[in-house]
């Protein structure tokens, strides 16, 4: 199951290949950590997008549609009805193919700033036939130009982001009043002991300094900008989905 069946939760080739990638980029990260210059996301390899999109592909599969959305209240039923979706930071699509299969009634549009990306996005969806209800454009998490979404995800991408309060901004005038922003990331403690474990030392340690946080740095606004964030965490899984609608913040753990 960890080296064979793509499909199972327990699937890791994605993480030897994305370990593989970063080992690539090391003297990329090398020349900018002094500095803390960042490195692009479009500089690396093309080789490593497809290592993230295989690595979290399984988590996607097996709990987006029977978890992580079930865990929200009325979503679900609003998507079999009929909804508008956002998947940002949509990667190679996996995300916005599975949502897009399981709910044909509803649409979803899969933004990304990585046009190469939103190529293989695209072609995913093809690939599955979901091209009736789904499309891709690039676009970034504060430009994304779309409206009066019932529901906008952001799939293990908002870590990712220089500017998280500007696009925590940018999506809430984004969405219907009665609109849900889904948020999916690893849960991490507060405290760095807590963190010090094998899954500590890939997911928050190796995958954020050689990848997440130079690209982070590299799209970071002035520290004069920057806010202070408040304190969540889920200690019942090692993944969340945050609801927020409207003004109140709402947390489902899975």
């Amino acid at each position: 199951m960890v080296f064979a069946i793509e499909d199972s939760p327990v699937y890791m080739m994605g993480a030897f290949d994305l370990m593989t990638w970063l080992v690539e980029s090391k003297d990329q990260i090398e020349a900018v950590f002094p500095t803390g210059a960042g490195v692009p996301w479009s500089d690396h390899t093309s080789c490593f997008f497809c290592a993230v999109a295989r690595f979290f592909r399984p988590d996607y599969h097996n709990n987006l549609v029977s978890n992580w959305l079930s865990a929200l209240d009325g979503v679900v039923e609003n998507l079999q009805r009929g909804a508008k979706v956002a998947d940002v930071g949509c990667g190679h699509g996996w995300s916005t193919v599975i949502m897009a299969k399981a709910f044909p009634n509803s649409l979803f549009i899969g933004y990304d700033f990585h046009p190469n990306s939103i190529e293989h996005a695209a072609a995913h969806a093809r690939e599955h036939g979901v091209t009736a209800n789904t499309r891709f454009e690039i676009a970034t998490a504060k430009g994304y130009p779309e409206k009066d979404f019932d529901l906008v995800a952001f799939f293990d991408c908002l870590h990712d982001m220089g500017d998280p309060a500007g696009a925590a901004a940018h999506v809430r005038r984004s969405l219907k009043p009665d609109g849900c922003w889904m948020i999916i990331e690893p849960m991490a403690s507060d405290k760095l002991e807590d963190n010090l474990n094998p899954v500590g030392a890939f997911t928050m340690r190796a995958r954020q300094w050689g990848a997440c946080r130079p690209r982070c740095r590299r799209k970071s606004v002035p520290r004069s900008a920057r806010r202070p964030a408040r304190s969540v965490s889920a200690r019942s899984s090692p993944r969340a989905a945050f609801a927020v609608s409207g003004a109140l913040p709402r947390r489902r753990s899975t």
